[in-house]
């Protein structure tokens, strides 16, 4: 598992499977975000129905919310903002590298924060998001 840590509530990882389940729980997660759609990646990609119920089986919640990467919509973008507020803390969200779930976690958090803070908490997990400051920037305007 190669977890990045945003802040205390949220941290993200590449793409995870039923055998890391366990490891998040011991690492104190509470829930688990799925943002990769079933099918997306080749046949080592495991369905969200076998990380679904290995999360269960370790104790966590299980949150499966398909976002195609690339084409972040509006509706995608709140959904994720509500299952962070409704959680229980903290979540670790993942995708095919994490990037999807640090986009969707810095889209949301735009229009209450910096952008220059959200690019540096996305930096300081690994994740380079200057060319989406512009569009937080504006996203903070509204």
């Amino acid at each position: 598992m190669d977890v990045k840590k945003i802040n205390d509530t949220i941290s993200v990882s590449p793409q995870m499977s039923p055998a890391d389940m366990a490891d998040a729980a011991a690492q104190g997660f509470k829930t688990v975000i799925n943002n990769r759609p079933d099918g997306e990646g080749g046949a080592d990609q495991p369905s969200s129905e076998a990380v679904a119920e290995a999360a269960r089986a370790a104790g966590l919640d299980y949150i499966y919310m398909p976002v195609v990467s690339g084409q972040i919509t509006e509706a995608n973008i709140a959904d994720f903002q509500k299952a962070l507020a409704n959680a229980q803390k903290p979540v670790l969200a993942f995708c095919r590298t994490g990037t999807r779930c640090t986009n969707l976690w810095a889209l949301g958090e735009a229009p209450t924060g910096s952008a220059a803070e959200i690019v540096q908490q996305a930096a300081d997990a690994g994740y380079d998001l200057r060319p989406l400051a512009p569009v937080l920037q504006q996203r903070g305007a509204k």
